[in-house]
């Protein structure tokens, strides 16, 4: 029988752009097995951003070469189903996939073995499709139906294509029931990557709270600095840039201090110092509140989707966090003193070993033992 490390191995994943969620797990993966060769539908990483894909090559589509593509890839979304399917891996004995767009439509035979980590099956062709249009403006009009026809071929496509995949891994059980909901495919889970011992334990908290992210209309930054604005006696630390940066400043009171982005370092000074991490969005996982809680710092958080994974509630043993309901500046400002009155039950010590649960060397182990699990499977089929 084949070792894993003797193995000819692709991993696929959407594009490499920056080094986020997604990008932390392909580093993984190739810390694994460094011998693995990549390929996505477009790479722009440059210089010292490459470190982390070990600065292999990466096999790219036809996406790379059109107009644009540098900034405005997302925009040949239609494109990248074909895209994917052009991308030659008939080399190869395992292929793996990271996959919360296109990744996971690569072609294989069945002389392959296809394993797919799902960060998410494609959000605003599913249960986000509203969401989305709303965001993008595209509720009414031509635009509005051409966008819809679009994202009724992905879904379409979406649906066979998970027919190509052997195995599915899930980031959380909030994804693996998406996976269920979706393709009718069960999912072993295997929580993401956390790189916790950048992030030390300080049990010296200060009198403000912290909220970091993108500043994008789904992370819902914009709900956080209005509950705050309200409650003007409590501080709070906004740190992140984009989109929504002019909408949130409007919001924000004098009590709010909107900081723009920070290098990793000041960002983790803040988190080890701060009363609270605040978190509104849904997020498949969420890896900010797990580096919060390695700070020994509580979250405050959306009670849906993968934190409700990562965080303790108060109805719990050695509780690590307070959530709330709804998505509303009145049920974050009853969170926050919600958790304000029992503080005194949420330890420092308590949240930074539940972060430990999600540290790498957890995560290679799971990894590479459902890899080679499968593969054994595999051969004896």
């Amino acid at each position: 029988m084949s070792k894993l490390e003797n193995l000819r191995i692709a991993i696929v994943h959407e594009w490499f752009v920056n080094y986020a969620g997604s990008e932390r797990v392909i580093e993984q993966f190739l810390n694994i097995f460094p011998h693995a060769d990549l390929f996505a539908v477009v790479d722009f990483l440059e210089g010292s951003q490459r470190e982390y894909i070990q600065n292999k090559q990466v096999t790219t589509t036809f996406i790379q070469k059109l107009p644009f593509a540098n900034n405005k890839f997302r925009q040949y979304l239609p494109l990248m189903p074909i895209a994917i399917e052009q991308l030659d891996l008939s080399a190869y004995d395992l292929i793996i996939s990271s996959s919360h767009a296109v990744a996971k439509g690569v072609l294989t035979s069945p002389h392959q073995l296809h394993i797919s980590y799902v960060h998410s099956p494609i959000r605003y062709a599913w249960d986000l499709q509203h969401q989305y249009l709303q965001e993008s403006n595209l509720e009414r009009g031509i635009k509005s139906w051409i966008a819809r026809w679009i994202l009724h071929y992905i879904r379409i496509w979406d649906t066979r294509t998970a027919n190509g995949v052997d195995r599915f891994i899930a980031n959380s059980q909030f994804i693996a029931r998406r996976i269920y909901k979706v393709y009718r495919r069960d999912a072993q889970v295997i929580y993401p990557p956390v790189d916790l011992q950048n992030y030390a334990l300080c049990e010296q908290k200060q009198e403000f709270y912290l909220t970091a992210s993108r500043l994008v209309p789904y992370k819902r930054v914009d709900l956080i600095v209005e509950a705050f604005s309200r409650m003007g006696d409590r501080q709070l630390v906004v740190i992140g840039d984009g989109e929504q940066m002019s909408k949130i400043l409007a919001k924000a009171g004098k009590n709010v201090h909107l900081l723009g982005y920070r290098e990793p370092a000041e960002l983790k000074a803040y988190m080890q110092n701060a009363k609270a991490f605040v978190f509104a969005s849904e997020e498949d996982f969420g890896i900010t509140p797990v580096e919060a809680q390695a700070c020994g710092t509580p979250v405050i958080a959306f009670g849906r989707g993968g934190v409700t994974e990562s965080v303790i509630g108060l109805d719990r043993d050695r509780p690590t966090g307070v959530f709330f309901g709804a998505q509303s500046v009145d049920s974050i400002c009853e969170a926050v003193l919600e958790f304000e009155r029992n503080q005194h039950l949420i330890k420092p010590q308590a949240c930074r070993e539940n972060a430990m649960r999600f540290s790498i060397e957890r995560f290679q182990t799971e990894f590479y033992n459902f890899v080679k699990r499968a593969w054994e499977d595999y051969r004896t089929v």
